[in-house]
């Protein structure tokens, strides 16, 4: 290191970002990272873990229901939102500290406040100047709301995790995983729940198998679906609701409205573009296989280079371009049959192709298979809950390219499926395992008959 205050500075402690940090100073490297607003990112602060928190209280109602065909009776007396709602961020705060330990048991400086990178080697803090051989940006996204009328009384899923007061009527605008996910929450949670999207299904690049299926099941469960339906304006009524002006000329009245449609990379004020750094139209940072920007110093990772908004992804990043820097490894990362998982009611999993994309890329030579059935569950609760499974088989080679599943604990089951599609598994090998019995998992390894 030639003069340098760090070998590597990495704007942003999220996900990629920590990953990154602590694997470099493993290896001996001097590492800083910046961060302006908590530890852990979006993930554990405004994302994935308080989500999962608030999908595991939003099942409860449920669980009461469905306990009655068991012989089990009790009710749900009351739910106390400040006690949901403030558990929670006990826990992210908890989960803060841990990530400050694990940055600081590693030998990683963490440095307090916004970036702004001045030349290829140097980025300003606040009111200091630090140099680095290397900058790796990892500043994620952030939500945002349209350019409507109104659009400041909305809210995002941000403000979502720390509301005042529970709302009785909500609605939740956008089609995909988080505007599904928290539409399901605020149901399941009590309250009138609609989901607005402009399109004509909901969970545009799922499966089409996948996406109305759930639809029909996300439905059932009591959330009012419109579809080809928008906001023009929001309104402010006399009692502190909100009337939202619709673009069918119909008006739909709720005391809480969150946008959830899409997110934006967190470039601004980076003045990346000023060091020569390309950046898209949409704000995302052009990199290469190991993730170099234009500027051969300054590197980029996670969600805020256009590659899917995953979390295990950021992760795979850091530790690519950590063996990349570092341990000669020059093997691109892969970002085929990433699985992938939904948290609404019932749970969507996912990993390798949907039939379109299968149809688009091999034409004819497929065979579908598909399994909709009443899990043995709720054969007893009475509740009319169905799971959906579907396999996408490239018929010349057998090979089994897509695996699809609505139904409970989704999530958990494709995850085991994944490594198998990963590892090229035939459809013959899927025959051929013996099945867990009474399982759902089990008609993964018994459906035989294809529908195509």
């Amino acid at each position: 290191m030639m003069n340098y205050d760090f070998e590597l500075l990495v704007i942003g402690a999220g996900s990629g970002g920590v990953r990154a940090s602590r694997m470099a100073a493993a290896r001996g490297v001097k590492v800083a990272v910046v961060e302006n607003r908590y530890l852990g990112g979006t993930c554990v602060n405004v994302g994935c873990v308080p989500k999962k928190i608030f999908v595991y209280a939003s099942e409860y109602a449920e669980k009461f229901e469905e306990a009655r065909g068991f012989g089990v009776n009790g009710q749900l007396e009351n739910f106390d939102w400040p006690t949901l709602r403030d558990n929670k961020t006990s826990e992210i705060k908890r989960l803060n500290g841990i990530y400050n330990n694990l940055l600081e048991n590693s030998g990683v400086e963490i440095l307090h406040g916004t970036a702004s990178i001045i030349d290829p080697h140097r980025v300003k803090v606040g009111e200091q100047e630090f140099s680095a051989e290397k900058i790796l940006v990892a500043t994620g996204g952030w939500p945002f709301k349209p350019d409507i009328p109104g659009a400041e009384l909305a809210i995002t899923s941000n403000e979502a995790f720390y509301l005042d007061e529970f709302p009785k009527r909500v609605v939740v605008v956008g089609g995909g995983y988080i505007a599904v996910e928290f539409a399901g929450i605020f149901n399941g949670l009590g309250a009138e729940a609609h989901l607005l999207y402009r399109g004509e299904q909901i969970l545009r690049g799922f499966d089409e198998g996948v996406r109305n299926f759930a639809a029909s099941q996300i439905a059932h469960k009591g959330v009012r679906i419109h579809t080809q339906t928008d906001i023009r304006r929001i309104e402010r009524l006399a009692d502190g609701s909100l009337r939202c002006q619709l673009n069918n000329g119909d008006a739909l009245d709720a005391d809480c409205v969150m946008y959830a449609t899409g997110r934006k990379p967190l470039t601004e004020g980076l003045n990346l573009e000023q060091q020569g750094v390309e950046l898209r139209n949409d704000g995302s940072i052009v990199v290469d296989h190991f993730f170099r920007t234009a500027v051969p110093s300054i590197y980029a990772l996670g969600d805020v280079i256009g590659t899917p908004a995953l979390t295990p992804v950021a992760l795979a990043q850091a530790m690519k371009l950590v063996a990349h820097w570092y341990d000669g490894n020059n093997e691109p990362l892969s970002y085929d049959s990433i699985p992938t998982a939904v948290f609404c009611q019932p749970n969507i999993a996912t990993v390798g192709l949907s039939e379109e994309e299968a149809r688009e890329r091999f034409g004819d030579d497929l065979r579908i298979y598909e399994s909709d059935f009443r899990p043995m569950r709720h054969t007893m609760s009475g509740l009319p809950e169905r799971t959906f499974m579907k396999l996408v088989v490239r018929a010349s080679t057998d090979q089994v390219i897509g695996a699809h599943m609505v139904g409970a604990e989704a999530g958990e089951i494709i995850q085991g499926i994944a490594i198998a599609i990963k590892a090229g598994a035939t459809k013959a090998m899927f025959d051929s395992t013996i099945g867990i019995h009474p399982t759902a998992a089990e008609e993964f390894v018994t459906m035989r008959t294809p529908r195509s």
